[in-house]
């Protein structure tokens, strides 16, 4: 059984599929998670960009936005609706305020972005930009009960997973740089019949 703390810890890991994960929604995903606790989990897919143009739905936001510059699918819950990620370089100094307007911290530099909000109150602060339709979502002990089962590998994230300006290789570069046994699962072929 996972204790609190260690369910609490796993915000801002990524999780990875395994290839023996089943579902078509997560094939070869890297999946961030923002939030997870006792009420479940939330994170967003970082390597499914769409052919969508950030500028196509979010005109306004198009020009923080990082390459490439298209929507990403953030997972299959609630694709209609649109969540920003983005880093806030540098640490809150001590007496100012923690965070900028229309921006929350998830963990470290990169936080949720007020999509609501004049793109103008952030322009100077932001250092990249992500936007992404939907999210992946998991009720309370559903997560841990994928782990159990091997679907996802757990992994420490780096800044520049979120931005990745290849994402289609974020699987593999992730797995890659592993010191352990997870670097091999790196080779694991697209389609294994064809081996």
């Amino acid at each position: 059984m996972l204790t609190m703390t260690e369910v609490s810890s796993l915000t801002g890991r990524l999780l990875v599929a395994t290839p023996a994960l089943a579902d078509p929604n997560f094939d070869r995903a890297v999946v961030l998670l923002l939030d997870h606790d006792e009420e479940g989990s939330l994170g967003v897919v970082l390597n499914r960009p769409t052919p969508v143009g950030v500028g196509d739905v979010l005109e306004p936001w198009a020009g923080l936005a990082g390459a490439p510059q298209v929507v990403f699918q953030g997972g299959p819950v609630s694709l209609d609706s649109a969540l920003g990620l983005a880093v806030v370089p540098g640490e809150p100094r001590d007496g100012e305020d923690a965070e900028p307007l229309g921006w929350r911290r998830v963990f470290g530099a990169i936080g949720l972005v007020d999509l609501e909000a004049p793109p103008e109150l952030l322009a100077a602060e932001l250092g990249s930009l992500r936007i992404f339709a939907g999210y992946a979502g998991w009720g309370p002990g559903q997560l841990e009960d994928e782990l159990v089962e091997g679907a996802w590998y757990v992994v420490e994230s780096e800044p520049g997973d979120v931005f990745s300006p290849d994402p289609d290789q974020l699987w593999r570069s992730v797995l890659r740089r592993q010191r352990s046994e997870l670097a091999m699962v790196a080779t694991y072929p697209d389609d294994p019949s064809l081996n």
